[in-house]
């Protein structure tokens, strides 16, 4: 930047030279023909070429390419503006050629100079693939826009015809004051009224009616955004929601949803308000002062400076106090869920100052962000106040010339504050947009990531055996390191009809079997076989429906007791559910409840004991009717009736059953047992014959269990 501020110096004092040259030259030949509009352009494209040439040799490489850019923008930018001033207000005497003001010249080759400074150091600094990357994400999030492109029409035609009436409220008020203070109060004061009172009514009715439809839309985009993340993370695999945990993808379903619309929907609103009213405003501004509204225009690259720093300071510290407000929902929502943990512990305090300490830093965060946005503000508002001295000075010299009057005065400056804030409004939506970019990938990556699991299959025959087979199945946590699997070449059969028992200790590998079978996860190598398909060639649907799951703390959900013992299912009677709960003993202390059935049982079955959740876990179960059925633990909680009346209904109806016993009295009976141990089957067989075998089996049952347990 250093040898662009140089260079670019030399060639603005040539090309002050040049102009100086060009006046003199016109004073001596006294000519007032000389300077028109076709010798304004041809004389700056001559010094084009000559500064064009000087630039070639002052430098090279890079800086020569910004040094031939900035001397196209110095002298092209002149006869432009000529040109525009013209069509935009034509003088009332023949063009006579530039004002010879060198404060005027060096004015326009400054700003020239900083607008190429802008540019090249701040505005143009990205790389190619992040601007593609970043056109890429916000093109895609206009897609999801289609649905409601009705409305978006109907809000942006509102959104322009007010600010179209927004831009001519000022020059009106101008006219009316002009009125007052001349000599026409009693033929043009009521016109001129009439037209302020229409503008400003239709100001108001069209910026409510675009307001409306604005909120409107980005209400049913929010709807849709959720909708499609949700749908995405309900697909994901087990592994995705233990390597995420519960409290960030909540936010990034709110939070994050929420600030990806509202930026982009009200961003673009915003956006295209205001740079149709600077346009217009523009077009009116120059009429009235082309002097005041170059001063104005100046103020536009000097803000440009100040917001691109603020926006890179407080770009990471957005991205910080996104991250810290995450952790913080999710260490809140880790305290609340284990506050029994917690109590048995008496570990409040330490959780509170974990707390405490989480909060310190999004305080610190919020701290920095607030000095970065008061010292912004404050050099902001000192440029704007420089900006405005100089314009009150030159205001003074029109009037005085009367090239300009008090009410157009008044007008224009009621077009600068304005005019202003949409530039800064522009700049603003710009870095916000940009700086939201990183959130609305990372939506848009949960909604678009496939599933790391196999694609189910259509399978679902009216007749299911329930014969299960491991073939060699090896499975590893994706957490867990490759070189200790769960399993390890397991091979078994549950036979159909029977009762199959899993023993071991923990970490034997009995937990894997019961998450692979229902297809929680995915084996690395071998197969398991429902009836001789592997699981993945039948329907999701079917396939959960047939082979259920009952654990040892079974999942409830907030809401009623018949809520949860229904879910998922469809046209389910009340009579069946009471039928199912009969036979396990179960109907007389869910009627003894306050509302029966329709109980509420808190967040996450809260106000049930723990048998009574094994109990709604096990109606749930039956009352699918299902062919294969495991029992992990399911009875642990119950009484010796309860868990007895539950055996006796499960082991009905010739249903596969799958028992994975921690207490081996439940095993004995069991038509075949498999001895798990390090992720291999180590025995199997009945319990007598596994006992005079005298092998791991006896060991456990001898070593570790007594005779009650």
């Amino acid at each position: 930047m250093r040898g662009l501020l140089t260079h670019g110096s030399c060639i603005i004092l040539l090309d002050v030279v040049l102009c100086s040259a060009q006046w003199a030259g016109m004073l001596l030949l006294k000519c007032s023909s000389c300077g028109g509009l076709p010798e304004v352009w041809a004389f700056h494209l001559m010094k084009w070429m000559l500064l064009h040439a000087v630039a070639s040799v002052l430098a090279d490489g890079k800086l020569q390419s910004v040094l031939c850019r900035f001397t196209a923008l110095l002298c092209l930018l002149p006869p432009v503006f000529e040109t525009g001033r013209i069509i935009v207000a034509p003088p009332l005497e023949p063009y006579s050629g530039p004002s010879p003001n060198l404060s005027m010249l060096l004015l326009g080759a400054t700003s020239s100079l900083l607008a190429c400074v802008i540019w090249e150091n701040w505005l143009s600094r990205n790389t190619k693939d992040n601007k593609l990357d970043t056109k890429q994400i916000l093109l895609r999030v206009l897609t999801y826009f289609k649905p409601d492109r009705l409305y978006l029409i109907a809000a942006f035609g509102f959104l322009i015809l007010g600010v179209v009436c927004d831009t001519y409220i000022p020059l009106y008020q101008g006219q009316v004051i002009d009125v007052i203070s001349g000599q026409k109060l009693q033929t043009g004061f009521g016109d001129a009224i009439g037209r302020l009172v229409v503008i400003s009514v239709g100001s108001a009715l069209f910026s409510g009616m675009r307001g409306g439809i604005f909120m409107c839309t980005l209400a049913r985009l929010n709807k849709r955004l959720k909708h499609l993340l949700f749908q995405s993370l309900l697909k994901q695999e087990v592994h995705f929601f233990e390597e995420n945990n519960p409290g960030r993808l909540s936010s990034r379903l709110h939070s994050d949803v929420d600030r990806m619309g509202r930026t982009v929907a009200l961003n673009a609103n915003v956006a295209v308000r205001s740079t149709v009213k600077t346009v217009l405003m523009l077009r009116v501004m120059l009429g009235l002062s082309w002097e005041l509204t170059l001063l104005t225009c100046i103020e536009m690259p000097l803000l440009a400076i100040i917001q691109n720093k603020y926006i890179n300071l407080s770009k990471e510290l957005k991205e910080q106090t996104q991250e810290c407000h995450a952790q913080n929902k999710d260490l809140a929502s880790q305290t609340v869920g284990g506050i029994q943990t917690i109590r048995s512990f008496n570990t409040e305090k330490d959780e509170l100052r974990r707390y405490h300490v989480a909060l310190d830093e999004l305080l610190a965060i919020r701290r920095r962000s607030g000095i970065f946005s008061a010292v912004y503000l404050l050099i902001r508002r000192m440029v704007s106040l420089g900006i405005k001295m100089v314009m009150l000075i030159q205001a003074r010299s029109l009037i005085s010339s009367g090239r300009l009057s008090i009410g157009s005065l008044l007008s224009f400056f009621l077009y600068q504050k304005p005019m202003s804030a949409n530039l800064r409004e522009i700049m603003y939506c710009y870095g916000e947009t940009m700086s939201t970019v990183g959130v609305i990938s990372k939506v848009l990556s949960y909604v678009d990531r496939t599933p790391k699991c196999k694609k189910e299959g259509g399978l679902a025959p009216e007749k299911l055996e329930g014969r299960i087979v491991f073939q060699n199945v090896t499975f590893s946590y994706p957490s867990a390191a490759a070189d200790k699997p769960a399993l390890k070449s397991v091979s078994l059969e549950v036979q159909p009809g029977k009762v199959t028992a899993l023993v071991g200790l923990s970490g034997s590998g009995k937990s894997s079997c019961v998450s692979l079978l229902k297809r929680l996860y995915e084996p690395q190598e071998g197969l398991i076989l429902l009836d001789g398909e592997p699981l993945h060639h039948y329907n999701q649907k079917y396939f959960h429906r047939k082979v259920a799951l009952v654990s040892q703390n079974p999942v409830l959900f907030s809401g009623s007791l018949r809520y949860n013992i229904e879910y998922g299912l469809k046209d389910c009677s009340i009579e069946k559910v009471k039928e199912v709960a009969k036979k396990i003993d179960a109907h007389d202390f869910i009627s003894e409840m306050e509302d029966g059935y329709d109980t509420d049982v808190g967040e996450s079955g809260g106000k049930l004991a723990g048998g009574q959740k094994q109990c709604i876990a096990i109606i749930r179960a039956l009352i699918r009717e299902p062919r294969v059925i495991i029992l992990d633990e399911a009875t642990s909680r119950l009484d010796v009736n309860a868990e007895q009346a539950v055996l006796k209904e499960v082991l009905a109806r010739g249903r596969t059953v799958l028992i994975v016993a921690h207490q081996l009295r439940i095993a004995e009976n069991a038509d075949h047992i498999v001895m798990l141990q390090d992720g291999s089957v180590q025995e199997e067989g009945t319990h007598e014959e596994l006992m005079r075998k005298k092998g791991c089996y006896y060991r456990l049952k001898e070593e570790l269990f007594s005779e009650s347990g």
